[in-house]
């Protein structure tokens, strides 16, 4: 894939993802704490999973009233969409308990809009179930995703096919993330693109959609 096709791609659907990386940001100006809680329990759900299928398992969480709940096996059961569901549920469940107080969830304070990489790596150190990845997919889809590389099998599949990296690794450990999303951001910012926007395009590329 040459950077011409690239940006070829990103012109036919730049609307497309303008229009949604305006929603996510407006999901966090008017959102709840269980809105934020809902993303990040959706982020939960998306490794080695589909993202259609996390987001059908949560608004069917919601729907059961089941996202803010402590009974596992029955969250459990609404993840069979996803793998790993024993686990993603009691994931849900430690997120949810580790940010309520007294107050209900409280998750807006730990998200610090100056500091989103100090922010991320808070995220991945912190909430189990939680990677790199997922903290960056998480922060994105709240409106935080220009400094941040969101690096799924889609992302560097393309990274490669554009020489922006060698090879796929076959693990992410923090040094070698750090490392292809540095690349990554520099590339987007090579050809002229912001890099929540070229996040979108390798996406759309390989589902055939913009979605999240």
């Amino acid at each position: 894939m040459t950077t011409d096709e690239v940006r070829a791609l990103y012109e036919t659907i730049k609307d497309k993802i303008i229009a949604r990386i305006a929603f996510f940001k407006e999901l966090w100006h008017n959102s709840t704490e269980e809105d934020i809680f809902r993303e990040l329990a959706f982020c939960l759900l998306t490794p080695q999973s589909k993202a259609r299928s996390a987001d059908k398992a949560i608004k069917e969480l919601l729907a059961k009233d089941l996202l803010f709940s402590d009974d596992a096996a029955a969250i459990a059961e609404v993840l069979n969409v996803v793998r790993f569901k024993n686990h993603k549920a009691q994931y849900i469940i430690d997120a949810r308990r580790q940010f309520t107080t007294e107050r209900g969830i409280e998750l807006k304070k730990y998200i610090n809009e100056n500091e989103i990489i100090n922010t991320r790596n808070w995220f991945f150190k912190n909430v189990k179930g939680i990677g790199l990845k997922e903290a960056g997919h998480f922060l994105r889809n709240i409106g935080f995703g220009e400094c941040v590389a969101i690096l799924d099998r889609h992302i560097l599949k393309n990274l490669k096919l554009c020489g922006v990296i060698d090879e796929i690794p076959k693990s992410l450990p923090p040094k070698v993330y750090y490392d292809i999303e540095a690349k990554m951001l520099s590339f987007a910012n090579n050809i002229g693109i912001p890099p929540d926007h070229l996040d979108f395009v390798f996406w759309y590329k390989e589902a055939g959609e913009v979605f999240k």
